[in-house]
């Protein structure tokens, strides 16, 4: 029996180590992410593609001027509205009972009104007549003043009243295409809340974020290219026609948008589009030397290096220490005098923790 159950520990200690073994060999290896730059010529260097996202040229943000829970809902993503169509409607019990108050309060104020105006007439013809006194045809004359006072009063809280009940309904500034919506019948909102985004404007613009390094260099009325991969290949022309003064503190870059010189129909709002600048001056004799990155560039004991990057996929790659002779430095960076030629990858950051032969992911 003893030796029956020393086989069986024996046995299931053996299954238990091949299946620990079989675990770590399954274990994938985690690769460390890499930025990388493509070396260029200097003027290479001063073309620069960034991301950006279709958007209609004139886009509405629709929101509610009061609080309250939503109560009607006309729209959804995607439909047509004319201009002055109800988009959504609140309760407004508080606004609803306080511009019933001021209708009672204008009846009122005018029923006063028109009451002192007959006294006043009344009073003034006794007094013409020399039956009633001086004295009674001011007074007259006072209580309808102040009775005319308070009408005019009146008229204008209800004007007031009636603008704050308009607070409670969202209504198309424009004819268009609802893109997006955010709450629904039942929920409560609060004022300024942005319920629906209407894209009113026919024409297509493009989004683009510029980090701060770039948006001066940056006006109103430069050419771009634009590239849509929904589109294929084709390539676009655009112009510059907006650049934020301040920065988006949420993307932290400078919101810039871009016309399409063309417009195409096939382009819809939120289709991805890379954006092309060239900054390059066309009265300079063009550079053909290489330059890389600043931050591209490490030094040892042995020189100046960088790590050159030999893919291995469109995703990962292998780094190498490649020593080589820099020159000049300029505003885009060093120039190269040997050891790398057009067209290389090289890493652009955490070259201290970068290993010669160490295999990567690239980003």
């Amino acid at each position: 029996m003893k030796i029956r159950n020393y086989a069986l520990i024996t046995i299931l200690s053996l299954i238990s180590f091949v299946s620990c073994k079989e675990e770590e060999k399954v274990k994938e290896t985690i690769l460390r992410p890499v930025k990388f730059a493509v070396v260029g010529d200097v003027n290479t260097q001063k073309t620069r593609t960034f991301s950006g996202v279709a958007k209609a040229g004139d886009e509405i943000e629709l929101s509610f001027r009061g609080s309250g829970i939503v109560t009607k809902v006309n729209v959804s993503k995607g439909q047509q509205v004319k201009k002055g169509d109800v988009i959504a409607k609140l309760d407004n019990v508080e606004a609803s009972l306080a511009y019933e108050q001021s209708v009672s309060a204008l009846k009122s104020a005018q029923s006063s009104m028109n009451t002192s105006k007959s006294n006043l007439n009344r009073v003034k013809s006794l007094y013409e007549k020399g039956s009633n006194s001086l004295s009674d045809y001011e007074s007259a004359k006072n209580s309808y003043q102040t009775a005319l006072d308070q009408y005019e009063s009146a008229k204008r809280n209800k004007s007031i009243q009636a603008t704050q009940l308009s607070y409670g309904v969202i209504k198309a500034p424009k004819s268009g295409l609802i893109a997006d919506t955010d709450g629904g019948v039942g929920e409560r909102v609060s004022a300024g809340h942005k319920f629906a985004i209407l894209n009113a404007g026919k024409e297509m613009k493009i989004e683009v974020g510029l980090p701060e390094n770039v948006v001066n260099k940056v006006t109103v009325g430069m050419k771009t290219k634009l590239e849509f991969s929904a589109l294929g290949q084709k390539e676009l022309i655009g112009t510059v026609i907006e650049v934020a003064p301040i920065i988006d503190a949420d993307a932290a870059t400078y919101k810039t948008f871009i016309s399409m010189d063309t417009p195409l129909e096939a382009i819809k709002p939120g289709m991805a589009s890379s954006v092309t600048f060239d900054f390059s001056d066309p009265n300079e004799t063009a550079d053909k030397s290489l330059v890389i990155p600043v931050k591209a560039v490490g030094e040892d004991g042995k020189g100046r290096f960088v790590f050159i990057i030999t893919s291995k996929s469109e995703t990962t790659g292998t780094v190498n220490k490649r020593y080589l002779e820099l020159g000049e430095l300029t505003t885009d960076g060093f120039k190269v005098k040997s050891g790398l030629v057009n067209g290389d990858k090289i890493a652009t950051a955490g070259l201290q923790t970068l290993l010669d032969g160490q295999d990567v992911r690239l980003k």
